[in-house]
C-alpha cells in the first residue's frame, strides 16, 4: 500500500499487443503485482483494439472506480515509453480522501444541454452535487467541441479549469470512440469530475510561433444550429476568405506555397498543414502572447478551408509555424509547469495526465519515444498516461477553449 504519510498514488500500465485478449491478460498480471485501489481510471487504447472487452475487463476488475477513456491515435505513451501501435494504457488513481465520479452522454443535437446534464451526473456520481470541481476533465467524439465546453461552462463559467482531448482513430475515417462507466460509445461525451486531496495542477500551451502573416476572417460557411435552421451566431469550423479573398489561396500563400497541388482539386491538407497551423490571439502572460491553435484540415469549394476547430467572423487569424524539435520540447515543457504549479511544486508530484495531439505525433514521427522521455523526465519519472487527440481542450488566460494542435498535462499532488 501506498506510504502513510501519501494521500494520492498513481500507477501507469501499458501493454502492446495486437489482440486485445492478450493485451488484457497481460495487464492482468502487472496489475496484480502492485496493490492500489484506485478511486478513478483513465483507460487509452489503439483503435483497432476491441472496446467490449476492455470495458467488461476494467469494470470486473475495479467495480467501484470512476471511469473515463477512449481510442487514441496509434496507442499511448507513458514513463515506460512509447507504447506504439497496438497499445492499451490504464492510469490507476487511488485517493481515498478525494471524490471522483464520471458520467457519459450521447451527443444528440443539444450538445450544449448534453454536457450540461453529463457534468450534473459527475457530480451526483461523486456525491458533490452542486459544488465546484478543482478540474474536470472530458474526452469526446470530434466535432462539437465548442458546445461541450459551453453546456459545461453554465454550471462552472471559467471558475474551474476544463481540460481533455477529441478521441482519435488511427486514420482519420471516424472511427473513434469513447468509454464510460456504461460501456464504449463512438458518439459521446465522457465527462469526470476531480476532488484531489493532494491537489491537481495543469499546463495547456501549444508548440508554435508565428511567422509573420495574419488576416481578418471575412466570411465563414457554417451549418444551420439545430433542427430549426437557425443560426445563432457567424462562427463555424469553413472559413471562405480571409481579407476578402479565397481562404486556402491566402493561407498558401502565407506557407510559401505548400498547397499549391491541392489548390484547384482541394482535398485533405492535414499532413501537409501540421507544422503549418493557424493561431487566435489569446491574450498575455508577461507580456507575451499566448496563442490558441486551429489546424487546417480541408480544402472545400471554392478554395475555403476547413478547420478542426470553430472560428467566428472577424477573427484575426496568424500564420503559425513549427518543427519537430520544438514540439519534442514542448512537450515537457507543459508537463515541468503542471508540475512546478502543484501546491509544493515538483516535489509534491504523484504524477500526471498527458494530452499530445495527434497531428504533433504524426509530425515528430520516429522521434516520438523522445516526447515520452521529456515528458518523464519532467515528471520526475513518476507515473503518467499519454493519449493522442484530434483535439484538445484547456483553460488559456483562465478562460476554457478548445484548439488543435495543443499540449496539455495534468499534474496530481500527493
Amino acid at each position: 500500500m501506498p506510504e502513510a504519510n501519501i494521500m494520492v498514488a498513481l500507477k501507469s500500465f501499458v501493454i502492446s499487443n495486437s489482440s486485445t485478449a492478450e493485451a488484457l491478460s497481460e495487464l492482468s498480471i502487472a496489475i496484480d503485482a502492485v496493490e492500489i485501489d484506485p478511486n478513478l481510471i483513465c483507460v487509452f487504447y489503439d483503435g483497432d483494439h476491441e472496446d467490449a472487452l476492455i470495458f467488461d475487463y476494467v469494470r470486473t476488475r475495479f467495480p467501484d472506480a470512476a471511469l473515463l477513456g477512449g481510442t487514441s491515435c496509434s496507442g499511448v505513451m507513458s514513463e515506460a515509453g512509447l507504447g506504439g501501435a497496438g497499445s492499451i494504457g490504464l492510469l490507476l488513481i487511488e485517493d481515498a480522501d478525494g471524490d471522483y465520479g464520471t458520467a457519459a452522454v450521447r451527443l444528440g443535437p443539444d450538445a450544449c444541454g448534453c454536457a450540461e446534464q453529463a457534468l450534473h451526473a459527475a457530480l451526483a456520481a461523486a456525491d458533490c452535487s452542486g459544488e465546484l470541481p478543482e478540474l474536470i476533465w472530458i474526452y469526446q467524439a470530434p466535432g462539437r467541441e465548442e458546445a461541450v465546453i459551453e453546456g459545461l461552462r453554465r454550471v462552472v463559467g471559467d471558475r474551474c479549469p476544463i481540460i481533455g482531448g477529441s478521441s482519435a482513430d488511427n486514420t482519420v475515417a471516424g472511427g473513434w470512440r469513447q468509454i464510460g462507466p456504461e460501456g464504449p460509445m463512438d458518439d459521446g461525451l465522457v465527462v469526470a469530475v476531480l476532488f484531489s486531496s493532494g491537489g491537481i495542477s495543469f499546463a495547456f500551451q501549444g508548440g508554435y510561433e508565428p511567422s509573420g502573416a495574419s488576416g481578418l476572417v471575412t466570411s465563414i460557411g457554417y451549418d444551420p444550429a439545430g433542427e430549426s435552421g437557425v443560426v445563432t451566431k457567424v462562427s463555424g469550423r469553413q472559413v471562405l476568405t480571409i481579407d476578402g479573398e479565397p481562404a486556402a489561396e491566402v493561407y498558401n500563400r502565407w506557407i510559401g506555397g505548400v498547397l499549391s497541388e491541392k489548390i484547384e482539386n482541394g482535398g485533405c491538407i492535414l499532413e501537409d498543414t501540421t507544422t503549418y497551423p493557424l493561431g487566435i490571439d489569446a491574450g498575455q502572460i508577461e507580456g507575451v502572447t499566448q496563442y490558441l491553435l486551429i489546424h487546417p484540415e480541408q480544402i472545400g469549394k471554392n478554395q475555403s478551408l476547413s478547420t478542426f476547430a470553430s472560428i467566428e467572423e472577424g477573427t484575426r487569424l496568424y500564420s503559425m509555424r513549427g518543427d519537430r524539435t520544438r514540439l519534442i520540447q514542448r512537450a515537457g515543457k507543459v508537463a515541468s509547469a503542471a508540475a512546478d504549479a502543484l501546491p509544493g511544486g515538483s516535489k509534491n508530484l504523484a504524477g500526471g495526465l498527458v494530452v499530445y495531439c495527434a497531428g504533433c505525433m504524426l509530425a515528430v514521427g520516429e522521434q516520438m519515444p523522445e516526447v515520452s522521455r521529456t515528458v518523464s523526465a519532467s515528471f520526475n519519472n513518476m507515473p503518467f498516461l499519454g493519449c493522442f487527440t484530434f483535439g484538445e481542450q484547456g483553460s488559456v488566460l483562465e478562460k476554457n477553449a478548445h484548439g488543435n494542435l495543443m499540449i496539455s498535462a495534468v499534474a496530481f499532488g500527493h
